[in-house]
């Protein structure tokens, strides 16, 4: 894979020293392609006007040869007048530079207020917020009919703050009267509903006396829900001093389940909440008690009306009654299921154990050997608890002639996999959507399997994850990088099988993969926990942009990983746990559940992330080892009991075999899930 940084300065010194000499011949040469559309390409962006064409000479057949003249046109958009503009669309119909000039254009004619020439060229089908905005307001100020309702008051009616360009356009309704304060108030409510509390403030703007100060009051409920409660009880009792002190309970109980159940005794008997907002409410505190494991939460959970129960009340039902190790209450509220959640594997496999716990292994046999048929953490549980081999049906997925060749001749996906042979991923998955739209099911899986083929290995991840599809292991599990995750993670003392899971879960193959907790790369690593480890292991690193080489995120983060399972006695599902959510809300959990089977242990997680991560990346471990192996080492050979050292199998440890049924087992939602979930954001990152 290309390293981002290292193309860019290259192709601008290349790029700098080109424009003084003639382009030399590359026809026919992709490498030579690609250097000298890189070197066209900056200097269409940065370098003097015009001076890209002299670099993109034998260029034209190139795939990406149309981002070239979209970077002038977009540099020098403010003198491109329409014929110009034209003319780009004409040669490059229905295509994504045509569709990102499109729009980048008509936002420039609206800053223009060229209104006229902006409807002649306004696509309805294609524009975001900001052009359908721009659209209205290019109809008002040409006289054009605008029908409030039809066209407005869906744009009006978003939890989330509009765009700039729609200020026009609202001004222009407000100025007729259409936006009473009933709608006002139906916006205000969607944005508290959301967390908006900035947009509440905005539309508080626009009511008066009373109403106005209600509405600042949801914005503070949502901001600071602690101090809105202590105000609270001095609130005359009405309609929105309820929805504060709703919205205000429900966001302290996220935080503070203790605080939220003192504030609601003192304020259930101040407000007059009606039956379904009060039902939600103590559903709200119950699960929150429940999440904490506090003395109460049972008589929480069992207190609440028949209506304020649901399936995630059922959930943590159970996961108390499994926490304070009272089999017999847990088989109970297994039983108060609903039969769809009965259905699922997780608490199948959760009867069968709590039916082991209570002696009743006899019942238990035949639904650990129904669960064993799945291949997700508690099919592989199941299969390990009986004794047999593990059940994994692999399909291939066959190369089509005629469906690949006429692929090949696809403008928008060979633009996609050229711009991912140059290592610009965001403009590769741009044009692979954009791609994607044109397809069928039978070229999509075509498609993904020529990405598959070029080391584009996350498109199978996010394509195959459902149905049928899930059985395309060797392209949903892919060994890539394999010499250097094998190399690293036995570096790194840890199991390479585990190491590639962590990955597959992480990041889902994604190389320049960033969360929103600022992690990178791979195996998404912090940067200041990269630079702390390179320094360690003494090897150079450049900074944050680094990790999204994956040799460097291979080396770090599997060295994270084997510190992380060194913190937790070799054990490879606390050191997954505390990978996910940190070491500070692990050790709690240990603190206060130390006594547990494992796999009792991972089910009463708190972070419902957390607790679906660790399964995850355990199924994944096993399915990669097969995938490494041919066989896999028991799934539960990888739990010890909390305390319990753990070592890192050798390569040649016993394995178990892995079968396919002559009809394989359809998975449950559940289960397809557990199996094929995609990489979501951490509680807490590392």
């Amino acid at each position: 894979m290309f390293r981002r940084p290292y193309l860019r300065v290259v192709s601008l010194l290349c790029a700098l020293t080109a424009l003084f000499a003639p382009p030399p011949s590359r026809a026919g040469d992709p490498s030579a392609q690609r250097m000298h559309f890189l070197m066209a390409w900056e200097v269409a962006q940065h370098g003097p006007a015009g001076a890209w064409r002299k670099l993109a000479a034998g260029l034209e057949s190139y795939p990406l040869f149309p981002y070239l003249e979209l970077a002038s046109l977009q540099r020098r958009i403010r003198d491109v007048q329409r014929p110009e503009a034209s003319r780009f669309l004409a040669a490059w119909p229905d295509s994504l530079p045509a569709k990102l000039w499109r729009e980048a254009f008509l936002s420039e004619l609206a800053r223009r207020e060229d209104w006229k020439d902006f409807l002649d060229l306004y696509t309805p089908a294609e524009a975001d917020t900001a052009l359908r905005c721009d659209a209205l307001h290019a109809r008002v100020a040409l006289g054009k009919p605008v029908d409030f309702g039809t066209d407005v008051e869906p744009l009006w009616l978003s939890a989330q703050p509009l765009p700039d360009a729609c200020s026009a356009v609202v001004a222009w309704a407000n100025a007729r009267g259409k936006l009473t304060s009933a709608l006002v108030w139906q916006r205000i409510d969607l944005a508290a509903g959301a967390g908006q509390a900035a947009l509440v403030d905005t539309l508080a703007s626009m009511l008066d006396g009373g109403a106005r100060a209600d509405a600042l009051r949801l914005a503070a409920a949502i901001r600071d829900p602690a101090a809105t409660l202590t105000k609270a009880m001095a609130w005359p009792d009405g309609t929105r001093a309820r929805q504060a002190a709703r919205i205000a309970l429900l966001r302290l109980a996220r935080r503070d389940s203790d605080a939220a159940e003192t504030a609601w005794k003192l304020l259930s008997p101040h407000f007059h909440f009606d039956t379904p907002t009060r039902d939600r409410l103590l559903r709200a505190l119950a699960i929150d008690r429940a999440s904490s494991y506090a003395p109460d939460a049972l008589g929480r959970l069992d207190a609440l009306p028949a209506a304020a129960n649901d399936d995630t009340t059922r959930e943590w039902r159970v996961r108390t009654a499994v926490a304070a190790q009272d089999w017999q209450d847990a088989l109970a509220a297994l039983d108060a299921m609903d039969d769809a959640q009965k259905a699922d594997a997780r608490w199948r496999y959760l009867r069968a154990r709590v039916l082991v716990k209570l002696d009743r292994t006899d019942e238990a046999t035949p639904l650990f050997d129904a669960v064993a048929r799945e291949a997700n953490f508690h099919g592989f549980l199941a299969a390990d608890w009986l004794k047999l081999p593990y059940t994994i049906c692999p399909a291939t997925l066959d190369a089509a002639t005629d469906v690949d060749k006429a692929l090949r001749r696809q403008a928008d996906l060979a633009r996609a996999f050229e711009f991912f042979a140059i290592g610009r991923l965001p403009q590769a998955r741009r044009e692979w959507d954009f791609a994607m739209t044109r397809l069928d099911a039978t070229q999509r899986r075509q498609a993904v399997l020529l990405a598959a083929h070029r080391g584009w290995h996350d498109r199978a991840v996010y394509a195959f994850n459902r149905g049928a599809d899930l059985r395309f292991y060797d392209l949903r599990f892919p060994l890539a990088q394999r010499g250097d995750v094998v190399r690293d993670a036995r570096d790194a003392g840890i199991d390479p099988a585990w190491a590639y899971a962590i990955i597959r879960a992480e990041s889902a193959w994604t190389a320049d993969a960033r969360s929103g907790a600022d992690a990178y790369g791979l195996m998404q690593l912090l940067p200041g926990t990269a630079r702390h480890l390179a320094r360690n292991l003494g090897i150079a690193y450049s900074g944050a942009s680094a990790l999204f080489d994956p040799d460097v995120n291979i080396r770090l983060g599997t060295q994270y990983l084997g510190d992380m399972a060194v913190r937790y006695d070799g054990s490879p599902w606390l050191a997954t746990a505390a990978y996910n959510a940190g070491s500070d809300p692990v050790g709690r959990w240990i603190d206060a559940r130390d006594s547990l089977d494992p796999d009792f242990f991972i089910e009463t997680i708190p972070y419902k992330e957390t607790r679906e991560y660790v399964a995850r990346v355990l199924a994944f471990a096993v399915i990669y080892d097969w995938r490494l192996n041919g066989k896999a080492l028991p799934l539960a050979s990888r739990l010890p009991r909390i305390g319990q050292a753990y070592s890192p199998p050798p390569a040649d440890a016993p394995r178990k075999d892995v079968v396919c049924p002559a009809t394989p087992a359809t998975s449950t939602a559940a289960s397809a899930a557990a199996a094929a979930a995609l990489p979501a954001a951490a509680q807490a990152k590392h």
